[in-house]
This record gives C-alpha cells, sequence and structure tokens, in this order.
C-alpha cells in the first residue's frame, strides 16, 4: 500500500459504537491499517464486536466501552470524561467520530481538550423534528467533515450550510486484492455453498442480495420479483440468497419467512445468515442485488459486486447512482419495484458470453478507478495530516 504521508509519531483515536458488522466499521478497519502502515498509532474505541480480531491484526489497539452506543444523554455525558482521560492518557493527537450519540462524547472531548476532531457522516439521517435534526448536527460540526459519497456531501450542505467549506468527500473502498476473482480458490466457494445448501446443489442462477435484514434494504421486494419470474414462467427461476444478520430484528425475519411460504418459495429462497467470506460469496453468485428502498448512503454492496465482475441490479437513487453506470456495468431499477428487478434479472439472464464479459471488464475498471480501499486510505490520511500540520 502506498504512503502517502508520514502519521511518525502520531496517535490517531477512532470513535465507533461497535464491531459487529458494517461499512462504517469496515472503514474503520482500513483506515487503522493506513495508519499503522504510515507509522502512527490506531486506537478505537468502541464497545467491540465480531470485527474485533480483523481490527488487533492491523496493528491497531481496541479501547472497550461497552456503553458507547448508548443514546441516553447522562451516559453520553459520562463518556465525555471517560474520552477525555483516554486522549490525555494516550495522548491523543486526533480524534474521528462515526456515529452520532458517541460522536457528541467526543465532540465534547475534544472541545475540552483542544484534540483536532473529524467526522464521517455515513448516513442521510432522518430529521424530522428539530431536536433530530440539532442531534444529527454533531456529525456536521468536526474540523473536516468527511462525506462517503457526493451524494452525502450535498445532503450535508444542504442541512448544514455552515459545515459546506469543510466537507470533503472520499468515497468508501473496495479492497481490489480481497474482492477479486483470481484471489478466491475454488476450496472457499465450495465450502460457502456447503454451509449455505448442504450436500443439495442449489439452481442456477444463483442470485445474492447482501446486507442486514432489516425493510429498507429491500429483502421483500427481491422475494416477490422471484414470484413475479414464476409466475410469468421464467426459463430459468434459479436461487435467490439472503444473506445478513437480522440484528435482533426477529420479527421482520419471521415475516420474511411468512412470505416466502405464501409465495410457495420455499425451494428457491434461502435466508442464510451472516457470510463472513463475502468474496466467495461473490464469486459463487451469478447476479447481485442492491435493491434498497431508502437510499444508500454510498453502496458497498453494488461496488464489491463490481469489483468482483458480477452483474449487479441496484436501486436507483442514493450512492449507488455514483456506483452503477446504468447498463454498462449493471442494472438499476427504481426503488420499492419488483416487477423492475425480475425484468431486470430476465434482462441479464438473456446476455451472451461476450456481453457479460464486458459488463464485466467495466464493472472492475470502474471500481477500480474510482471506488478503491487505497483511495480512500490516502485521502483520509492526508485529512489527518492537514489538521495535525495546522494544529487543527
Amino acid at each position: 500500500m502506498v504512503k502517502p504521508v508520514s502519521l511518525e509519531g502520531a496517535t490517531l483515536l477512532q470513535v465507533i459504537p461497535d464491531l459487529a458488522a458494517g461499512g462504517a466499521e469496515r472503514t474503520v478497519i482500513e483506515v487503522c491499517e493506513a495508519v499503522v502502515s504510515a507509522g502512527g498509532r490506531a486506537i478505537v474505541a468502541s464497545a467491540g464486536g465480531r470485527l474485533e480480531t480483523e481490527l488487533t491484526e492491523t496493528g491497531a489497539v481496541l479501547v472497550r466501552n461497552e456503553s458507547l452506543p448508548s443514546k441516553n444523554p447522562v451516559t453520553i455525558r459520562r463518556n465525555v470524561g471517560w474520552l477525555k482521560a483516554l486522549i490525555q492518557r494516550e495522548h491523543v493527537d486526533l480524534i474521528h467520530a462515526r456515529s452520532r450519540a458517541p460522536a457528541w462524547s467526543a465532540y465534547w472531548a475534544a472541545k475540552s481538550t483542544r484534540t483536532p476532531f473529524v467526522t464521517t457522516y455515513h448516513g442521510a439521517y432522518n430529521a424530522k423534528s428539530s431536536f433530530k435534526r440539532w442531534y444529527n448536527s454533531v456529525m456536521a460540526r468536526g474540523d473536516i467533515v468527511i462525506a462517503n459519497s457526493t451524494y452525502i456531501a450535498a445532503h450535508i450542505a444542504q442541512t448544514y450550510p455552515d459545515a459546506t467549506a469543510r466537507i470533503v468527500t472520499i468515497p468508501r473502498g473496495v479492497d481490489l486484492e480481497a474482492i477479486h476473482p483470481d484471489n478466491i480458490s475454488s476450496n472457499r466457494t465450495e465450502m460457502l455453498q456447503q454451509q449455505w445448501f448442504g450436500d443439495a446443489c442449489p439452481d442456477r442462477p444463483l442470485i445474492l442480495l447482501p446486507g442486514r435484514l432489516t425493510a429498507w434494504k429491500g429483502q421483500q421486494d427481491a422475494i416477490s420479483a422471484m414470484a413475479i419470474r414464476r409466475d410469468r414462467g421464467a426459463d430459468v427461476l434459479g436461487t435467490l440468497v439472503l444473506a445478513g444478520d437480522d440484528q435482533g430484528r426477529s420479527g421482520y425475519l419471521e415475516a420474511l419467512k411468512a412470505q416466502i411460504t405464501s409465495l410457495k418459495l420455499d425451494e428457491s429462497v434461502s435466508i442464510v445468515g451472516h457470510c463472513s467470506d463475502m468474496g466467495a460469496a461473490y464469486k459463487l453468485c451469478d447476479i447481485v442485488l442492491a435493491p434498497s428502498r431508502e437510499p444508500e448512503a454510498f453502496g458497498r454492496v453494488a461496488a464489491e459486486a463490481g469489483a468482483m465482475g458480477r452483474p449487479v441490479i441496484a436501486a436507483a437513487h442514493g450512492g449507488q447512482l455514483e456506483i452503477v453506470d446504468d447498463k454498462l456495468t449493471g442494472r438499476l431499477v427504481a426503488p420499492g419495484q419488483p416487477g423492475e428487478i425480475a425484468d431486470m434479472i430476465d434482462d441479464i439472464l438473456k446476455l451472451d458470453a461476450s456481453q457479460l464479459s464486458a459488463l464485466s471488464q467495466a464493472a472492475r475498471e470502474r471500481i477500480a478507478s474510482r471506488f478503491s480501499k487505497a483511495s480512500l486510505q490516502a485521502a483520509t490520511l492526508n485529512v489527518y495530516a492537514r489538521l495535525l500540520e495546522r494544529g487543527h
């Protein structure tokens, strides 16, 4: 990895509620890797979670605080003191917050200790009341405010105009080595297929929808699209795989199962839970779906699918409009429209080998040139260096 700047002797603290899974959590790990590579110390304050091992393998230090995810005002205020003590004890030179509740604690701790403060605005947070708009505003209070897409940069500027001059757009990045067809062994894909289906051989095509199980990710629309395709006599129906945690949303998981059963799709839709080898998942599948009903801040699934050279069908809003070049690298559909998803699945299945190869090549080139992990790391480290050089 190219080291764009030296952070020799600097200590950088990132604050995030937990390390369970997700784009923000993955980006924390990628930035830690870059900080350590550039000679700095990387510390993460978090309640921890599934990605802890990956974090510590970068050389970063996890400082655990089980209360950081809490939105309780008393707890947030208590965590100010906890973070101030951490900043002073570890001689922290810069603090980077990635979620609203702990960001308030980090903001007040940074002001108290005169520590440079960076935020990354990871989503288009809802602000249906003046209180919620104020609560969200902490993510626009950084000395530099990182937007993870042009879409989010525009949202911040519109919602918090005073932050406009401090916005820096740094798209999330894809690990082009980890998500590359040549680097995924057949053993890994065979193991994953065994994990998902046992000894059964799933019907092709394999259509993958990765993402936590929540209504806005569009799993219900994907299931409905499979029923539409079956009812109109699709030549090959295939298998839809929903890969992701319910994260405690047991009611939604049960609703998905009920929908599958009511549509008589039990043999054609599989809910497989969390997937720890997404590289193998992308290589194993034939088509990737990203049909989010609400705008994605970035759209990591669409980007990773493109890096693997897999056709992606994505909802045409939010950050995904920056990732998918309609018809050239994938297909865009209106949000919440199962019929369009069904149409685009069948459209892709009609492509011949040369057309699929051209789509795959165009997708990989687009992601490599615009959304690489190395680009994210270099740009983030340059933000850190700018603040450290000017003393914030």
